[in-house]
């Protein structure tokens, strides 16, 4: 896989690699929120988008950028 490159130049608005964190602890909270509410017996279950903003996250979207070195294409 050393010859591996990305095909677009898309990459992070960050320097952060991941968002591996931000959505373990989205996905924690979605859990503990899911068991509290069965426990009170409601039908209404939350949904991921209502509790976790995606924009808060670290890398905070993708961007075009046709300028990128060849590391930064790299896989």
């Amino acid at each position: 896989m050393s010859r591996s490159r990305r095909k677009t130049f898309i990459s992070g608005n960050t320097t952060a690699t991941s968002e591996k964190l931000s959505k373990l602890k989205a996905n924690r909270k979605l859990r503990r929120l899911t068991k509290e509410t069965l426990k009170k017996s409601k039908i209404v279950l939350p949904l991921l988008r209502e509790i976790s903003d995606k924009w808060n996250f670290e890398k905070d979207g993708k961007k075009y950028d046709p300028y990128l070195s060849a590391k930064e294409l790299r896989k």
